[in-house]
């Protein structure tokens, strides 16, 4: 759903040379020092133009390092499959792997890898990304192969293909979720969180049954859909001739014809009349409890304070719920909290697995006492300036790479509509207040309208779910 935490990398020289002047002044110039000067304002350039069939070009100069980073950002997901194709977005993730007449099947990494390059992708319930990054004179061939397969690949489709990857995906199912301690959460909480019909109702994997029934016919209809020029994003970062590569994309993709885009799904607005529990059995050895609640989307008001607030809840030895739960007392052997977010809507997770011997009870009253503090008492403000600081130090560590500079940029492009987004997104974070996180907790943190999930070891839990 989302990627977090970022920004004070860019500062650390700044902030290290001013603390060895302040050691080297006497007392009385270092009770004169200046206010600290706010942060730069963050600019990775860019040039973004729009083809003739709709396809949304980003180009980042850099020439750092001799590289060149091609992310392709498809407005597709989970939530955009219909009813009993439920895993279809995943699929073709892999199905775009396999090959086409002209690249034919595994030359697609081969070629990339003889170049010194590599690839890969990710799925999510709101848009699909596929990545690859290479010394900088294989740029043509990787604008080549990613036009080949984005304009070709549902023609070249056929059912040996489809055989292999179809059973990849659910080997894949079975290995990350159904055999994994735990993973079985991953597939049974966006069921209790979402009604039927709902986008986010069914994992991102799909299911065995919609995968098994798939037909040559039914994945070409969903690519020849969703796979147009007008419904993606290119992104060229690195080190780039910007006309030249213009030419390039202007070569391979300009031929892509536009299509007509299908509407997503709709999303009802979603929430939870009260507590919804259940317990799952599974092949671990100590019990674990997950809660959950509805939140605010991605970018909306009140997601910045929510990802700080998991900061301050679960990040590090000083963090309210290692404190209360691992240090003080020792009633789990881990605790995270997540705020997940996504473009239809958030869930905010908090998650602990015990320790032998300790029942899930006490550990959902600890759990509570601590949400019951945040929504009842603004948090401190080191707590909340560790957290903001914290994030911008990933952030910016993020843009140390190429590679990640160009998703940040498609991920903007996609979501946002502007590839220069991030300055605004970490004024999300600077924005933040004690009084602002605290009302958001309360609103969004209902002890009474929440799901609370058991997963327990299966000699534990016979006699069925509750």
């Amino acid at each position: 759903m989302a990627v977090h935490r970022r920004l004070r990398a860019l500062l650390a020289p700044a902030l290290a040379a001013s603390a060895l002047a302040a050691l080297a002044a006497p007392p009385a110039a270092q009770a004169d020092l200046p206010a600290p000067a706010k942060p730069p304002r963050l600019d990775v350039p860019f040039t973004r133009y729009t083809l003739p069939n709709g396809l949304t070009v980003i180009l980042h100069e850099d020439h750092t390092l001799p590289l060149v980073a091609v992310n392709t950002m498809v407005k597709v997901g989970s939530r955009h499959e219909e009813a009993k194709r439920t895993g279809f977005a995943h699929l073709f993730e892999h199905l775009m792997f396999m090959g086409t007449e002209r690249v034919p099947t595994k030359r697609f990494d081969a070629w990339m890898e003889a170049e010194g390059g590599w690839n890969n992708a990710w799925t999510s319930e709101d848009r699909t990304d596929y990545y690859d990054v290479a010394p900088a004179h294989a740029l043509p061939l990787l604008l080549w192969m990613e036009a080949d397969r984005f304009s070709s690949l549902a023609d070249d489709m056929d059912l040996p293909k489809l055989n292999a990857q179809r059973d990849v995906v659910r080997n894949e199912r079975r290995q990350t979720s159904e055999n994994t301690p735990y993973g079985k959460v991953e597939l049974r909480l966006p069921e209790l969180m979402y009604p039927p019909g709902h986008p986010y109702h069914h994992p991102v994997i799909g299911s065995h049954e919609d995968l098994q029934a798939a037909t040559v016919a039914d994945v070409t209809g969903f690519f020849r859909s969703w796979y147009v020029p007008n419904n993606a994003s290119l992104v060229v970062a690195g080190d780039i001739d910007p006309a030249a590569t213009k030419a390039l994309i202007e070569k391979y993709f300009g031929g892509i014809q536009a299509g007509k885009v299908p509407p997503a799904p709709a999303a009802p607005a979603v929430t939870l009349k009260g507590v919804v529990r259940e317990t799952l059995t599974d092949n671990v050895q100590l019990p674990k409890v997950i809660m959950a609640w509805h939140s605010p989307a991605q970018y909306a008001s009140g997601d910045a304070d929510l990802d700080l607030l998991a900061t301050i809840l679960d990040e590090g030895k000083a963090s309210r719920l290692y404190k209360a739960l691992v240090y003080d007392k020792p009633l789990a052997q881990e605790v995270t909290a997540m705020q997940l977010s996504g473009e239809l809507g958030s869930r905010f997770v908090v998650e602990a697995i015990a320790r032998p011997g300790v029942d899930l009870a006490q550990i959902e009253a600890a759990i509570d006492a601590e949400l019951d503090k945040v929504r009842t008492t603004p948090v401190q403000q080191k707590e909340l300036d560790r957290a903001r600081n914290q994030y911008e130090t990933a952030f910016v560590s993020r843009l140390e790479s190429t590679m990640a500079r160009a998703m940040i940029l498609n991920q903007y492009e996609s979501y946002r509509g502007d590839p220069g987004y991030a300055e605004r997104d970490l004024d999300r974070y600077r924005a933040v207040t004690l009084q602002s996180l605290q009302q958001q907790a309360k609103a969004s943190l209902d002890p009474n309208a929440r799901v609370i999930l058991h997963v327990v070891p299966a000699a534990q839990g016979k006699g069925g779910a509750r």
